[in-house]
């Protein structure tokens, strides 16, 4: 039986954190304070991933991407992407920073990673800097390039954009995509970063992107499913292709296929869900898999109509991205 919720959504898709560890420390994420980490005891292990995996794909699910964090910071990252492989999952996928990618590459694809998002939020060092809060613009590079060279290709290239950050990288962001046939997706500012400093103010809407580089290389849409986040267009006259991921302006909410699995062991039905629902205490229980199985399916019947961005009494949820595994 296929996992539904209330509104007749099938539920399809789920991003598995594997740590809220990262090396990076990026501006719109999570705050300069490296003390803000889960008890390593708290974490999920392994094991205990591998069978909610299980059940996971038992009810429904069958696409899933390894987040963080950042995933490749958590030994034991290739033989768990191994492990989903196994289990039957058909589109496995992961999001990295990508600055130890370069040498984990051939790793990863021998396990069984179909795609891979490679953030990337500005071509400029000195601003790369700035937002990562890292000195490690070369190794990123790196990784995107070996990436590229692998069966991971296209890869798909993540900038968040900021308002007086980075948004004047719009038109070198779609040279980028055109000049190494990938795929660079624009992604809005949401309302998830560790300082609480967003502000609709510092959002840059999809619209606006699209104008601008539509201005400059017609466009043309490509055909996506209902459910994905980004709408794409490929460039008519070349190589590459843009998505623009627009939550806050264009929410795609009435068609979500995905549920959010943290580190820690909660299931989150919404990134700005306000409650987390505890599976590690039935993993740690002694409940049988059925029974998880069953939890499962209640808890994706209660997810959200939608995020609410865009209401006048939101407000944000307690837990921020990199500790929900975006």
């Amino acid at each position: 039986m296929a996992l539904t919720d209330k509104f007749g959504r099938p539920i399809t898709d789920l991003r598995v954190s594997v740590t809220d560890r990262c090396n990076f420390r990026c501006v719109y994420c999570r705050s300069a304070d490296e003390k803000n980490h889960v008890a390593a005891a708290a974490l999920l292990e392994w094991g205990e991933y591998e069978r909610l995996a299980r059940i996971l794909v038992g009810v429904g699910i069958r696409k899933v991407r390894v987040t963080g964090g950042e995933p490749l910071m958590r030994p034991g990252i290739e033989d768990f992407i191994a492990r989903l492989k196994a289990l039957g999952v058909s589109d496995l996928s992961m999001t990295t920073n990508g600055r130890l990618l370069a040498e984990r590459c051939g790793r990863l694809v021998d396990a069984g990673l179909d795609r891979i998002n490679i953030s990337l939020d500005s071509l400029d060092r000195g601003k790369f800097e700035r937002i990562t809060r890292s000195d490690s613009f070369d190794e990123v590079m790196a990784g995107i390039e070996a990436a590229q060279a692998s069966r991971l290709r296209p890869v798909k290239v993540n900038a968040v954009l900021v308002r007086g950050l980075n948004d004047d990288e719009v038109e070198a962001f779609a040279e980028f995509a055109r000049e190494r046939d990938l795929i660079m997706r624009f992604i809005e500012f949401m309302p998830l970063d560790a300082d609480r400093a967003w502000t609709r103010a510092s959002v840059v809407e999809a619209g606006e992107i699209y104008r601008r580089i539509s201005a400059r290389w017609p466009l043309v849409p490509v055909v996506h499913e209902r459910s994905e986040t980004a709408r794409k267009y490929r460039f008519a006259d070349g190589r590459g292709e843009i998505g623009l991921v627009a939550p806050v302006s264009q929410p795609f909410c009435g068609h979500c296929s995905r549920i959010r699995l943290t580190a820690d062991g909660k299931l989150r039905t919404c990134l700005f869900s306000k409650e987390d629902h505890d599976l590690k205490y039935l993993l740690r229980g002694g409940a049988t898999d059925p029974d998880i199985g069953e939890e499962i399916r209640s808890i994706v019947m209660e997810k959200e109509k939608g995020h609410r961005i865009n209401e006048p009494d939101f407000a944000p949820p307690s837990r921020t991205m990199v500790s929900i595994g975006g």
